[in-house]
C-alpha cells in the first residue's frame, strides 16, 4: 500500500505491505527527519489533535491500525538537545507472549457502557406495505434497519442530541474492531497552553508562546451529543420529602442524587440516570440561595455505602431548589426561569462544569481513558402556572474545558457568562484565545460574533429530559426517617431508632420461619421501615453496626424480593450487629408494670405529712394566681407579677384571667 506522510520536514510517500510492522514505518519516517527525538515521535490522522505516541503502538501492523492505501499520516516530534546524528528507533517485533497495553484498553467501564458496546444499535423498521415489493424474509431500502445516528429519525422523533454511544458509532471508523480500538476516536478537550511546548524552541508559558503550544480559537456551538439522555426519579415521595424542608422554612435546599445508570430505550442507544435516594450534605440555606462546601466530608462514606446495595448505586448528579412564593397567592411560586430570562444562571453553569470535571466517565473510546461526565443538574423551580417542576441539564465539554482553563466567570446578569482577561503574571498566568459564537440576526441570517467580553449561557447547556415511572418500584421502600443535616427541623437520634424497633416488635423476631400471620406481618412492617436510605446512612455513623454487617443490612433491605419473601431478613437476624442492636432495644424499652396492688394500696406507704405539705403548697399557688391580699396579679402564662388593677399582662399581653 502507498502511505503519505506529512511532517515539518515536508511530504513523503512510502510503499509498504499492509502486514508490515509499525516499526518499519517509524524507521522510514526517522530517515527523513533532522535531529528528531524518537521517544517524542507522534502520529495522527488529523493536522492537529488526536496525536498518539508511536511507542504505545508496539507490536501492531499497519492493517490492524486501520491504515489503507493512500492514507495521509501527520507526524510530529521534538528536536534532540544534543547534535548527535539521528538513529533509527527500535521497536520490538510483535510477540505472542508480550503485547503493549494502552491506557484506554485497561479501563473498567460502567455496566451500561458494556451493555451498549455489545449491541449494534440499529433501529429496526417494519415492512412498508406501499413500497416493499419483496417477500416476508426480504429486505430493501425502505425497511432495512437505520443507524442510531440517522438524521431523519432524529428529526422525526424530535431528538435534539445524539446519545453518547450513537455518537461513538457515528465518528468511529467503519472497519474491523481491532482497527477501531487501535486509536480511540475521542480525545479530551483542553484550552490550556501546552506546557512544555511540543516544539521546544522557547521557554514555557508565560515566558513564551507559539502556534504549536497555544490553543486554537474557540467557536461555541451546540454539543451534538449528551452523556445522559433522561433523568428518572424512582418515586415521587423522594421529591416530596426533599421539598418538605423548603415548605417548612422557605430556605433553599441542595441534595446529591443517589442512583444508577440504565439503558434508555426511547432514544437510540440511550442512557438514563435512575434516582433512588437523596443525600443532603451540610449546608446553609437562604431565601435566594445557599452556601455549600465542596468537596464535602462524607462523600467517600456515602459512595461506599451506595455500592453496598443489591444493585450498586453511585452519585449520578445533584438537585437544588429555586422557589419564591408568590406574594399574592402563597400556594403558588414565581415563574422566573423562562425563555425571556434564563434557564440556568452563569454561576450554576460554572458550578456544574466544576462538578462534571471532577467526576469523569471511564471510557475505552478516549485516549486518556476518561471522557465527559454523567453528572446531571436538576433544578426544582416554578412553572408558568405556579406549580413546582423539575428541569434537568448538563453543560457541554466546551464549558468544562473553559472552566478548567480558568477562562470564564459569572456575571451580575444571570443569563450572561463573562470571559476573563488574559493574565501573563508568573503566579496566575492565564491565556485566553479568541472566542466566537453564532446566532441568527433579525433577517434570519447566521452571524458570527466575538464572545468577548460576554456571551449567553445557553451556548454551554445540554438539555436532559426527566420523568417518573408509570409503575414505581423504588429500591428503598420508605422515606419516613428523619433526613440528615436538617438541624432543628428533623433531628436523628439513636433513641428514636430503638423506640421504633421496640414498637415494631423487632426483638421478638428470629431467623426461624414465621409461625403465624401476625409474625409475617411484623416482618413485612419491619422490612419496610428498615428499607430507608436515610436510616441506613445514620446507622453507619452510630458505630453499632460493623462494616461487614452493614453490607448484609444494605443488601438485604434493597433486595427485590424483600416484601415478597419473609425469609429475606433471616441473614440480617443472624449478624452480631443486629443482636447487639436488639440488646440495646430491650434495655431502652419502657418496662411494663407487673400486676400487683392498686395505686390506693401503694399510697398507704406514703406518710401523711407529705400529703399535708403538698396540699399546703397547692393552696399557696392558687392564692398567688388569684392575687388575693398580695396586691399583684401573677400572669398564668409567663408568671410576671402585674399590678392588681391590670386586666392584661404587661409582658406577654395575654389576659390575666
Amino acid at each position: 500500500m502507498l502511505l503519505r506522510v506529512r511532517s515539518k520536514d515536508g511530504n513523503f510517500r512510502f510503499e509498504l505491505p499492509s502486514t508490515a510492522d509499525i516499526s518499519v514505518l517509524v524507521n522510514k519516517i526517522l530517515e527523513t527527519t533532522v535531529d528528531a527525538d524518537p521517544v517524542s515521535l507522534t502520529v495522527s490522522d488529523q493536522p492537529r489533535g488526536n496525536e498518539t505516541l508511536v511507542s504505545t503502538l508496539k507490536g501492531r501492523n499497519l492493517q490492524t491500525l486501520g491504515l489503507k492505501h493512500g492514507d495521509m499520516i501527520f507526524v510530529g516530534y521534538a528536536t534532540k538537545v544534543s547534535q548527535a546524528p539521528a538513529t533509527p528507533m527500535t521497536i520490538d517485533a510483535p510477540s505472542s507472549t508480550r503485547v503493549q497495553s494502552n491506557i484506554w484498553e485497561n479501563v473498567q467501564e460502567d455496566v451500561v457502557d458494556i451493555y451498549w458496546r455489545s449491541k449494534n444499535g440499529k433501529i429496526p423498521r417494519d415492512r412498508d406495505a406501499r413500497f416493499c415489493k419483496h417477500g416476508a424474509n426480504g429486505m430493501c431500502d425502505y425497511c432495512m434497519p437505520l443507524e442510531p445516528y440517522d438524521a431523519a429519525y432524529q428529526a422525526e422523533h424530535s431528538i435534539k442530541h445524539l446519545s453518547y454511544h450513537a455518537y461513538l458509532h457515528k465518528i468511529s471508523p467503519k472497519t474491523s474492531s481491532a482497527a477501531a480500538t487501535a486509536i480511540p476516536p475521542l480525545s479530551p478537550l483542553s484550552y490550556k497552553v501546552k506546557n512544555p511546548c511540543p516544539s521546544g524552541g522557547h521557554p514555557p508559558w508565560p515566558a513564551g508562546i507559539c502556534t504549536g503550544c497555544q490553543p486554537s480559537a474557540i467557536t461555541l456551538q451546540s454539543q451534538p451529543f449528551r452523556m445522559v439522555d433522561h433523568l428518572e426519579i424512582a418515586s415521587p415521595d423522594i421529591i416530596e420529602r426533599f421539598l418538605k424542608a423548603w415548605r417548612s422554612t422557605g430556605l433553599q435546599r441542595f441534595g446529591w442524587l443517589i442512583g444508577r445508570y440504565e439503558p434508555y430505550e426511547k432514544a437510540p442507544m440511550g442512557i438514563k440516570a435512575v434516582v433512588e435516594a437523596l443525600y443532603e450534605p451540610p449546608q446553609e440555606g437562604e431565601l435566594d440561595g445557599l452556601t455549600l462546601g465542596i468537596p464535602w466530608e462524607d462523600e467517600p462514606r456515602i459512595r461506599e455505602l451506595a455500592k453496598m446495595s443489591s444493585a450498586p448505586l453511585t452519585i449520578v448528579g445533584y438537585i437544588f431548589t429555586d422557589l419564591d412564593p408568590d406574594p399574592e397567592d402563597r400556594t403558588k411560586s414565581i415563574y422566573k426561569r423562562h425563555p425571556h430570562s434564563f434557564f440556568v444562571s452563569s454561576l450554576e453553569a460554572i458550578f456544574a462544569a466544576t462538578i462534571q470535571k471532577s467526576n469523569p466517565t471511564p471510557s475505552r473510546s478516549c485516549s486518556s481513558g476518561a471522557f465527559g461526565s454523567r453528572m446531571v443538574t436538576a433544578i426544582l423551580t416554578a412553572t408558568e402556572d405556579g406549580k413546582v417542576d423539575i428541569s434537568a441539564y448538563q453543560v457541554s465539554e466546551q464549558a468544562c474545558a473553559m472552566v478548567d482553563a480558568d477562562m470564564i466567570e459569572a456575571s451580575v446578569e444571570p443569563g450572561i457568562v463573562r470571559i476573563k482577561e488574559e493574565d501573563r503574571s508568573q503566579d496566575a498566568a492565564r491565556y485566553v484565545p479568541d472566542v466566537f459564537f453564532r446566532y441568527k440576526n433579525e433577517y434570519n441570517l447566521e452571524v458570527k460574533k466575538t464572545a468577548k467580553p460576554c456571551f449567553p449561557v445557553e451556548y454551554l447547556l445540554v438539555n436532559v429530559t426527566h420523568g417518573f415511572p408509570q409503575n414505581p418500584s423504588p429500591l428503598f421502600r420508605s422515606n419516613q426517617f428523619a433526613i440528615e443535616n436538617r438541624p432543628g427541623l428533623e433531628d436523628q437520634h439513636i433513641e428514636d431508632v430503638l423506640k421504633t424497633l421496640a414498637r415494631l416488635g423487632a426483638p421478638q423476631l428470629s431467623d426461624s420461619p414465621p409461625t403465624s400471620t401476625s409474625d409475617a406481618s411484623k416482618r413485612l412492617e419491619l422490612a419496610k421501615w428498615l428499607s430507608d436510605w436515610h436510616l441506613l446512612a445514620f446507622l453507619e455513623t452510630t458505630q453499632l453496626v460493623s462494616k461487614v454487617d452493614m453490607k448484609v443490612l444494605v443488601s438485604t433491605v434493597t433486595s427485590p424480593s424483600l416484601l415478597g419473601d419473609p425469609s429475606v431478613l433471616n441473614a440480617l437476624f443472624k449478624t452480631e450487629s443486629w443482636q447487639t442492636l436488639m440488646t440495646f432495644t430491650r434495655e431502652s424499652a419502657p418496662s411494663t408494670p407487673a400486676p400487683g396492688p392498686s395505686s390506693s394500696h401503694i399510697d398507704e406507704d406514703i406518710p401523711q405529712d407529705v400529703f399535708d405539705q403538698i396540699a399546703a403548697e397547692e393552696a399557696t399557688r392558687r392564692e398567688g394566681f388569684s392575687g388575693v391580699g398580695s396586691g399583684v396579679k401573677i400572669c398564668p402564662h409567663c408568671t410576671f407579677e402585674n399590678p392588681e388593677g391590670e386586666t392584661d399582662c404587661e409582658v406577654c399581653g395575654l389576659p390575666l384571667g
